[in-house]
């Protein structure tokens, strides 16, 4: 029987300070699998160390594979790593940050479900990220709903297993550079009626190293989304 091929991606800009530690935490989920899933990380243009600190580490974790790129920001390079682990043979793909705010023993429970759902999301019941970023999560919300008509419990989690087969579907339908390309994600596979399953996740502080998106640049960035998201909605009804 083929093994399931499973492709961990993540964003990284100016992780200098957590990429070590997050590796030494994520590699060995797909190390535990099979010899033909990935730790693919994405280097958006960080201005620090942090894909210099990748290639040293390579000899040390080589199911890692880095990947340098222009800056485009969060969203256009989480869908950079999309395609990126979908053309390299995916069969699913698992996305999350690499601040380290996530806990990868969480990640078994969406593994051992799998072949159950299209798409699973966490759901950032405990969170100590602060109360401004509970906000925005929460004004997103409504935000969404307003504009598709649909609850979502958490939709920018950056927590999730995905079919490839499916996640190739949903992203047909969200820009190249979408900024909250996780939102769209969550929004058009709900719309679709895919299988969408929700699991509570913790949600720790940033371990090291600064925020690069604080509140003056989620406000811009909240009101071009509320543009975008009307654009995507208006063609998801065609």
């Amino acid at each position: 029987m083929k093994e399931d091929i499973l492709y961990i991606v993540m964003p990284a800009y100016n992780e200098e300070e957590n990429i070590e530690t997050v590796l030494a935490q994520w590699h060995p989920i797909v190390e535990k699998l099979n010899n033909k899933s990935r730790l693919l990380i994405v280097n958006d243009g960080s201005k620090d160390a942090t894909y210099q600190k990748m290639l040293a580490l390579q000899s040390q974790y080589p199911l890692l594979v880095p990947i340098d790129k222009k800056n485009s920001g969060h969203g256009a390079t989480v869908l950079f790593a999309y395609r990126e682990a979908v053309t390299a043979g995916a069969d699913y793909v698992f996305q999350t940050d690499s601040d380290g705010q996530t806990n990868p023993d969480e990640f078994w429970v969406f593994w051992e479900n799998r072949k159950k759902h299209d798409l699973q999301i966490g759901d950032r019941t405990s969170r100590e990220d602060g109360l401004s970023r509970v906000f925005v999560t929460r004004v997103l919300r409504i935000i969404v709903w307003l504009i598709f008509r649909e609850w979502v419990q958490d939709a920018n989690t950056p927590f999730r297993l995905m079919s490839a087969e499916k996640l190739t579907q949903v992203m047909q339908n969200i820009p190249e550079d979408f900024f909250l390309s996780n939102v769209a994600l969550s929004v058009i596979a709900q719309k679709k009626g895919l299988g969408i399953k929700w699991y509570p996740i913790t949600f720790k502080p940033r371990q090291a190293g600064v925020n690069s998106i604080n509140l003056k640049r989620i406000f811009k960035i909240g009101i071009q989304a509320i543009g975008d998201f009307r654009q995507i909605n208006k063609n998801l009804k065609k």
